[in-house]
């Protein structure tokens, strides 16, 4: 039985419906990434679980209990936000025991969760300093500590690393993925960035315009697209219509509708091989541009007057040349058809 359910919910301000007909069920100790573009109503589904935005219309439960118009403290839940929301005059100590302070515990149990809550986010040589001593991702660490020290059944993330560099921002979704799984708490986690949502999530729930898109594990996400939305939102592809698609493979017999191929999908060498076979499409092309990202290097290719982009492993001896004459394989097997968009 799911733990957390929102049934039919809808939320509109103004004359904008900001949701429209929500239905997702989550199951205790999963985490759930709430994945889409700015404004798709993914933060207000969240501030609405957490009692700070009232539904229009709808029904939310946890744990079996209608919540849909308790007060927000009567949901324990704890959530983050971009904004940290720490006191300045506190110790990252007191900061954390805030919490615990308002459930009036002894006060060698708030010591105890403390000490406890510091050393699951490796703040323990940071118990006496303030917030403005913190570097950006400390300050997120101890917003983290203060959710958890207070046992609530839910933990709610709204976007908390937008203000983090790359770097950190990694580290600390392998910190709060550990901890989740230490404490078995059920997370819901707010993001526009979809690699951040393919790394953390156990399931995702795509939103887009208010509605909910596709749901599923990340890699069916990413392999199993049901719209072009999903597509191109869950990682980058070669979203071509059918009359692109028909130039680029020099085809006969296109179906009307549109393609998706992924760059990591298509091969590329300096042999010629210009004839289709029963697998594969083999196209002719020249390098146009050439952008290194990491361990990968994006190729823009120009094919029958068509840009297509392709990733490869960045190899030392195995670069190709801007303006270089290409050749490149395309898995009849991998391209991802939609009739619509």
């Amino acid at each position: 039985m799911c733990y957390i359910r929102f049934e039919n919910i809808e939320k509109s301000f103004d004359d904008r419906k900001v949701l429209d007909n929500i239905n997702i069920s989550i199951e205790q100790g999963e985490f759930i990434t709430l994945l889409g573009p700015s404004g798709c109503g993914k933060t207000t589904l969240l501030r609405c679980l957490a009692g700070l935005v009232r539904v229009d219309s709808g029904k939310i439960f946890l744990d079996n209990r209608d919540i849909t118009y308790a007060l927000p403290k009567e949901r324990n839940l704890n959530m983050i936000f971009q904004q940290y929301s720490l006191f300045p005059t506190m110790t990252v100590a007191k900061n954390i025991a805030f919490g615990l302070k308002m459930q009036k515990l002894e006060q060698a149990e708030i010591k105890r969760r403390v000490a406890n809550a510091l050393e699951m986010v490796d703040l323990v040589r940071s118990e006496n300093k303030y917030p403005g001593q913190l570097s950006g991702g400390e300050q997120q660490r101890v917003a983290l500590a203060r959710s958890i020290v207070t046992k609530s059944k839910v933990l709610l993330l709204d976007e908390p690393f937008s203000a983090i560099d790359a770097k950190l921002r990694k580290a600390l979704q392998i910190k709060i993925k550990e901890i989740h799984h230490e404490l078995g708490m059920t997370t819901i986690f707010v993001t526009h960035d979809q690699e951040e949502a393919m790394r953390m999530s156990d399931r995702i729930y795509l939103i887009n315009n208010g509605k909910v898109g596709q749901m599923g594990s990340p890699m069916d996400l990413y392999l199993n697209p049901e719209t072009t939305f999903a597509a191109s939102f869950m990682g980058h592809c070669n979203l071509l219509s059918h009359e692109v698609f028909q130039q680029v493979t020099a085809s006969e017999h296109v179906k009307k509708g549109f393609y998706a191929i992924r760059p990591e999908n298509i091969g590329m060498t300096l042999q010629e091989n210009t004839k289709h076979t029963e697998n594969n499409y083999y196209v002719k092309g020249i390098v146009k541009r050439i952008i290194p990202q990491g361990n990968i290097i994006r190729y823009t290719i120009l094919v029958n007057g068509n840009l297509i982009d392709v990733d490869t492993l960045f190899e030392v001896n195995n670069q190709f040349a801007r303006n270089s004459e290409v050749y490149l394989s395309i898995d009849k097997e991998l391209i991802i058809f939609f009739d619509s968009v």
